[in-house]
């Protein structure tokens, strides 16, 4: 039970929490006021604006700044992890993206031909974020990590 409690008290993990959570709110939001419809995949899927991994990150690495300081080894090493994750998100899985949307584009074209491949479900295309969606998210990701710091 103390361990529970533990988890639940963490300020730190508390904070990356609403990070995501706020994140994955803001970006259904914007989806259903672009798309105009609702897409209950955007509430937990990867991908859009604005990023929940860096939104989770930078709410880590904010709230770990408050209760340890800058100049320390726990901030050292949640700083270090948001630079990989926020860099990951703009690099490696936007480009899987990238190649998801274009196979996806050609299993279009091979079932227009009447070929043997079988259409499978489709790959996601939502994996990765633009530098400007890594900004936001790092945006909201400082502030939700000061207010829950700050409660």
């Amino acid at each position: 039970m103390s361990f529970i409690n533990g988890v639940l008290s963490n300020k730190i993990l508390l904070a990356a929490f609403c990070g995501w959570l706020v994140a994955q709110v803001l970006k259904t939001i914007i989806y259903v006021a672009v798309n105009k419809s609702f897409n209950p995949e955007r509430l937990l899927g990867d991908g859009g604006m604005p990023s929940s991994h860096s939104a989770t990150v930078m709410a880590m690495v904010t709230s770990t700044a408050f209760y340890f300081g800058p100049d320390t080894f726990e901030f050292a090493v949640t700083a270090i992890l948001a630079l990989i994750v926020m860099h990951d998100a703009m690099g490696v899985r936007r480009e899987t993206g990238k190649q998801a949307k274009v196979i996806n584009n050609m299993m279009d074209w091979f079932v227009q031909m009447d070929s043997d491949i079988s259409p499978e479900e489709k790959l996601k295309e939502f994996v990765g974020h633009s530098p400007t969606q890594v900004f936001f998210g790092a945006l909201l990701g400082i502030v939700v990590g000061f207010i829950v710091c700050s409660l």
